[in-house]
């Protein structure tokens, strides 16, 4: 591996740093069902492109060995820069690598923990269509997916909110199972394990999610006030109680509950032009770091075929 090589994989695991901010920006300028799109494709290619670096430079440390080489059938290192500079940054990448498939592993764990406790809770409550309600004075909702997908809400929330605000949180939850938003924070979640800097991706998913539930909830109730006072009462009204769901069970009560209700009660931006120049930065970002792995890998690929092919002459 060449210098000029070194450094092109570099350039995936360098891009997060600066779509960080972009994703911060993307959903006050987009519609909140575009953002989510958005979001998450780029999470997921930002992702899988770091993935794809560090598992470059870890092989192109492990072929400096001579234990390695052997079993490569290369009959001398591949081109390099010096070892001095290669090894460590194998090392790296191999830490990196082993500390994100931990956290991967320790968090997939705790979240089908979760999600079989919901069930087994949400089966042994009442129910009533894809409403359970279960027997808890901690004021909660969520939505539950699986088949069916059910809308999980606890006797304490109920208590908390008016016939109309209830219709509206159940409007709300409603669209996160119509939506399948649980696969947008699954994604995100797994793209988060992969690199620090999509953590803060991962987040603006959840947000983005909620929005667009909260804009479906105010198109079915056809009141957006309503909609807004029924988020901000239930936000209040879990605040200060525990809950054992899962994180990719969306609820009404989650992410920066003041911005939600704001954006209800604020009227609609057009700013297309700006719009357009995140989504197109974003979307740069996101196509550079793509093709630079990908050009990386496949370089890399071909060297190694090149000292495989001289140790069979």
């Amino acid at each position: 591996m060449t210098a000029p090589l070194l450094v092109l994989l570099l350039v995936p695991l360098l891009l997060p740093f600066a779509v960080r901010p972009l994703a911060g920006r993307v959903l006050d300028r987009l519609h909140p069902v575009v953002a989510l799109w958005t979001l998450t494709l780029a999470a997921l290619v930002l992702a899988g492109a770091s993935v794809s670096a560090l598992g470059a430079l870890v092989l192109t440390g492990l072929l400096k060995l001579p234990l390695f080489a052997a079993l490569g059938e290369l009959v001398h290192p591949l081109p390099a820069p010096p070892t001095t500079l290669v090894l460590p940054a194998a090392a790296a990448a191999t830490g990196v690598l082993t500390v994100s498939a931990w956290t991967l592993l320790s968090s997939a764990l705790r979240q089908v923990r979760a999600f079989r406790t919901a069930w087994w809770q949400a089966d042994r409550s009442p129910t009533a269509d894809d409403l359970c309600v279960v027997d808890s004075p901690h004021p909660d909702a969520y939505a539950l997916p699986g088949r069916p997908h059910r809308i999980v809400v606890t006797t304490g929330m109920l208590r908390s909110l008016s016939p109309a605000e209830r219709q509206a949180l159940f409007a709300h939850e409603r669209a996160h199972n119509a939506g399948g938003h649980y696969r947008f924070l699954l994604a995100a979640e797994l793209a988060a394990h992969c690199h620090p800097c999509l953590r803060r991706v991962r987040d603006r998913v959840q947000l983005a999610a909620e929005r667009a539930a909260d804009e479906a909830a105010a198109t079915a109730v056809g009141d957006r006030h309503l909609t807004a006072r029924a988020i901000a009462r239930a936000a209040l009204a879990a605040h200060a109680s525990p809950s054992t769901r899962p994180d990719f069970a969306s609820a009404a009560t989650t992410g920066p509950v003041p911005q939600r209700v704001a954006a209800l009660l604020a009227p609609p931006a057009d700013r297309p032009r700006t719009a357009s120049w995140i989504a197109l930065l974003l979307a740069a970002c996101t196509a550079v770091s793509a093709c630079a792995a990908a050009t990386g890998v496949i370089a890399f690929h071909h060297e190694v075929e090149i000292a495989q092919g001289e140790a069979r002459r």
